[in-house]
This record gives structure tokens, sequence and C-alpha cells, in this order.
């Protein structure tokens, strides 16, 4: 399996991060706990053995732990509530939410637990680029 570099952001773009290692798994998880975390029918999570370094605004990072869970933690950003990447303790794991991925993951050929599925993300549109953009709209 190949080594990737992976960087992403929350929502308002304060917490930043990057993650290194190899792609173990990505999927669609469809339980309750996670449509409730995201608030949409499913969440794709990407897991890399690797490291998670933050870039900027780790102090902003917030952990909510369901008590009865036995492994299930949403880390998110206290000031957008983006979701964020967390490792999992002692297993030199890290979970990617890939909605915050700023990078192409690659398509589902090329992560293991999608093949079949195509993951595009298309280029984000700069706060500058979209306010721009208004400003010439009647």
């Amino acid at each position: 399996m190949e080594t990737k570099t992976l960087t992403g952001s929350c929502l308002c773009g304060s917490v930043r991060y990057t993650v290194q290692g190899e792609p173990q798994r990505a999927f669609h998880c469809h339980c309750s706990r996670c449509r409730k975390s995201t608030g949409t029918g499913h969440a794709t999570n990407l897991f890399v053995a690797g490291t998670l370094t933050w870039d900027a605004g780790e102090a902003l990072v917030r952990h909510f732990k369901v008590p009865e869970a036995e492994r299930f933690t949403n880390a998110f950003c206290s000031e957008c509530g983006g979701r964020v990447p967390r490792s999992a303790a002692g297993s030199g794991m890290v979970m990617i939410p890939m909605g915050s991925l700023d990078d192409d993951p690659g398509t589902g050929a090329d992560l293991p637990g999608l093949a079949g599925s195509l993951v595009v993300q298309r280029p984000r549109a700069s706060r500058v680029q979209r306010d721009a953009g208004l400003k010439n709209k009647p």
C-alpha cells in the first residue's frame, strides 16, 4: 500500500490538519450514531494507518464520546462544528471524515473498501472568490 499525505480543514478553516500514512479502509457507515453525528444518511470515513498533525487550531478541537459506546467519538471544531479527524488511542489509526479533506484522496479503486465507487471532491472556491461573484449579481 502506498503512503499518502492528506490535508484538510473544518468548515470555517480554523482547524487544519495533515495525515500521513497508508489508507486502510474507506466506507460509508449508516449506523444511527454516524447518521446523527453528520445529520445525513451516512458518514464517509477514511481510516489511515499513520499520524495526525494539527497544522492550526488544535485548541479548537472538541470531542464528544457517546457514554455507552465502546469506540464512538465525534471530533469537531468548536467554532463551526465541522467534523475533523481523530486518532484512535493506541491503534496507530486515524479516522478522517472524508468531507473534511482538502485533497482528492483518489477514486474508489485506489481506496480499500470503496472499490467500484467513485469518490470525487470538487475544488472549493475561496471566500474571496465567492464574495466577488455575489457582488456582481443584482
